[in-house]
């Protein structure tokens, strides 16, 4: 398969993913975004088109951020402190967007630590 039909295909999964998922204000949308060295994950309102809160591993609040890197260890941390983030803007329910990926690894690993700091998927 082509790297381009790859792409493509991911795309697709999007669409099709976002077609059917909406954020408000009292629960936003939690969007994912991996890149090949960082890991960002954000709390969008769709009905206002604004971002609610925002965390990832390069933010200047996180500890040893040099160190962080897209992997599942940096992905539990960042999970706890997007949980952490949204609770102190009042979120306290999301919708949970992967944004096209499989449910298993670095998003397995975020998901389930934002869980465990009190987020409600």
């Amino acid at each position: 398969m082509t790297p381009q039909t790859k792409k493509r295909l991911k795309q697709l999964r999007r669409f099709r993913i976002r077609k059917k998922l909406s954020g408000t204000s009292v629960r936003p949308r939690m969007v994912t975004t991996f890149s090949n060295t960082h890991i960002y994950v954000q709390f969008i309102d769709d009905i206002a088109r604004t971002t609610l809160a925002s965390a990832s591993t390069m933010h200047k609040g996180a500890a040893d951020r040099g160190t962080l890197s897209a992997n599942t260890k940096s992905a539990a941390l960042l999970g706890k402190w997007a949980a952490e983030e949204a609770q102190g803007k009042g979120i306290k329910s999301v919708v949970f967007d992967r944004a096209g990926t499989r449910y298993h690894g670095k998003i397995k690993a975020l998901a389930d630590a934002a869980r465990e700091a009190g987020l409600q998927f």
